[in-house]
């Protein structure tokens, strides 16, 4: 089998392995959704993760050990990830392919000619490793904006599969939304697109962590390079390089991504795969001294000139609502790789991508919006935490998260607080009867509870024209038939003695019994209309920001019970009580 074969076999097995991965991230019992597979297998695999994550936090997440494996093999065998592994490269691979077809033979040359521009993916990976490397300054990782592997992941997480699945529900019971899913489409669909300009252009002049293993790669042992100097010179080679490496001439083997198609179409058979270095000369990553030294102070200036909004400080974002686990902020911040892994994995759907309302950092981070997906944050589910590729949520117990068993004395995990507005709030703003909030706080004892109260409703003082039995005739005559039959509704005699309203008429009422007014109720007198509201308390001790209650409010636009940050475990500045 020609080797060009094997790489497409190889494509094509760990693609289809890739989307796999995506799809099993699925929570359940059935043997396509989570049952043990390694779902963060090809995020472990990326080196560039595992060292950024290295350098913020100066600790290794024992899974990321598989980028050992990735580098050893790209020390031996060169840059055999971009094309023989990595997803993104197999669709990019593609896609040029399918453009360079119709290409004369001067036109595939020219788009496949060595561009200057090919160092800017050096200066990214240069920029993203000094947002991380320096610890007298605020350290982020945002590696994952661009990291080739996390960015498929989110595209694949967030908007392909939930499209795919939009009318078969067949990964979910509903279907599945997420905020800012059109950027993320956006972004992945630019990139490709321009593989029908420039063949492999994200591979070529973008990713981070093809820059990186370009570096590796000049020391690896097997490289692509001409067995004698000098050849025909027919330029085939050239033709279907798909990294530009200049394979004709003087290669650049930090840009060959072990395509191997000179290798097969070359007519004298005078390019191989080989342990000496080509005999036509090779040539080191271009990398000046001036865009070194300017994408170095990027990277270190980046993030201290980003949290000039003091983001991380008094200036929070409170609705920044981290899922149950999370670290603290600015430790998240060293860890989150955005790769959107809890928000596929979340059962309601409640996880979703953040913008940049919490600062450039925050984006494409999980945070909680209660309005989308099926529920809040449900008490039984600590998925999140277990699906994780670098510990930013790190894995809890349904114990811990309760607050039983061995926790009991630190009680449940808080990732935040309910509050309630009173001028949106049914019962408060508008005496109307409502106690769903209340109904559907999932904590025991309640976080949420009520109070009764009875107040008369507008024009609700009538005059009674006559009682006979349990009716009760006003003179007024304007109620909207069965308008008080909701069992929420009473007749107040002036001492404030109420009787339930059953049903009523346009001018009639009718009570169950109107022996309680005896003495108080006659022709002529008064009586008021009144309705029972049980108006919502939080008690913040209790409530645990999980978000029920937000979903379910019954209140359309700015919900009336609303979930902060505030009061979160995770965080001792953002308490609400100092005994808490």
């Amino acid at each position: 089998m020609k080797i060009v074969q094997t790489r497409r076999i190889s494509q094509t097995f760990f693609f289809l392995l890739f989307i796999w991965f995506c799809i099993v991230s699925t929570v359940g019992e059935r043997f396509w959704q989570l049952r043990g597979w390694p779902i963060n297998w090809f995020l472990q695999l990326d080196p560039l993760i595992a060292i950024a994550t290295i350098l913020t936090t100066h600790t290794l997440y024992w899974p990321l050990l598989w980028a050992l494996v990735t580098i050893i093999l790209t020390i031996i065998f060169g840059r055999f990830f971009c094309s023989w592994v990595c997803p993104l490269g197999s669709v990019n691979h593609f896609v040029g392919f399918l453009g360079n077809r119709q290409r004369t033979a001067k036109q595939k040359l020219q788009v496949n000619e060595y561009r200057n521009a090919q160092q800017i993916k050096y200066y990214i990976l240069i920029s993203f490793l000094a947002l991380c490397a320096f610890p007298s300054i605020a350290v982020s990782l945002q590696t994952g904006l661009l990291d080739p592997i996390a960015l498929i992941t989110r595209s694949f997480n967030l908007v392909l599969l939930p499209i795919a699945d939009r009318s078969a529900n067949f990964l979910s019971v509903d279907d599945r939304f997420y905020e800012l899913g059109w950027l993320v489409f956006a972004i992945f669909i630019t990139i490709i697109l321009l593989n029908l300009v420039i063949p492999r252009f994200y591979c070529r002049f973008i990713c981070p962590l093809g820059a990186l293993f370009a570096i590796l790669s000049r020391f690896s042992i097997w490289r692509i390079g001409k067995k004698q100097s000098p050849c025909r010179d027919c330029k085939n080679c050239q033709q279907w390089c798909e990294g530009a490496c200049n394979p004709s001439g003087n290669i650049k083997i930090g840009e060959c991504v072990l395509c191997f198609n000179c290798r097969e179409i070359c007519p004298d058979e005078v390019i191989s795969y080989q342990t000496s270095p080509s005999a036509a000369g090779e040539t080191k990553p271009d990398i000046s001294r001036r865009g070194f030294v300017l994408s170095l102070l990027g990277g270190i200036l980046a993030v201290p000139a980003v949290r000039l909004s003091g983001k991380l400080g008094s200036n929070w974002y409170n609705k920044v609502i981290r899922p149950p686990g999370a670290l603290p902020e600015d430790e998240f911040l060293k860890r989150c790789i955005k790769c959107g892994q809890c928000m596929r994995i979340c059962p309601t759907n409640v996880i979703q991508p953040a913008g940049i309302q919490g600062g450039l950092e925050n984006l494409w981070t999980p945070q909680l919006n209660n309005r989308i997906g099926s529920s809040g944050c449900q008490l039984n589910c600590t998925a999140c935490g277990h699906v994780c590729p670098t510990a930013a949520i790190r894995p809890v117990t349904l114990s811990e998260k309760l607050g039983e068993d061995e926790f009991t004395s630190k009680g449940p995990i808080k990732i935040g607080t309910a509050f309630i507005d009173r001028n949106r709030c049914l019962p408060w703003a508008m005496n109307k009867p409502c106690i769903v909030c209340e109904e559907n706080c999932p904590v025991s004892p309640k976080a949420i509870y009520v109070q009764k109260c009875f107040e008369t409703v507008r024009d609700g003082i009538v005059t009674v024209k006559k009682i006979q039995n349990a009716s009760i005739q006003i003179l007024e005559g304007k109620l909207i038939p069965e308008e008080l039959a909701t069992g929420d509704y009473y007749i107040a005699d002036e001492n404030d003695q109420r009787v339930k309203i059953n049903t009523n008429t346009k001018d009639t009422i009718y009570v169950s019994s109107t022996k309680e007014f005896q003495q108080s109720l006659r022709t002529g007198s008064e009586v008021k209309i009144q309705v029972r509201l049980q108006r919502p308390y939080i008690d913040i001790e209790k409530c645990i920001g999980c978000g029920v209650c937000e979903h379910e409010c019954p209140v359309s636009g700015k919900k009336a019970i609303r979930v902060s940050a505030e009061g979160e475990t995770r965080s001792r500045d953002r308490k609400l009580l100092l005994s808490s």
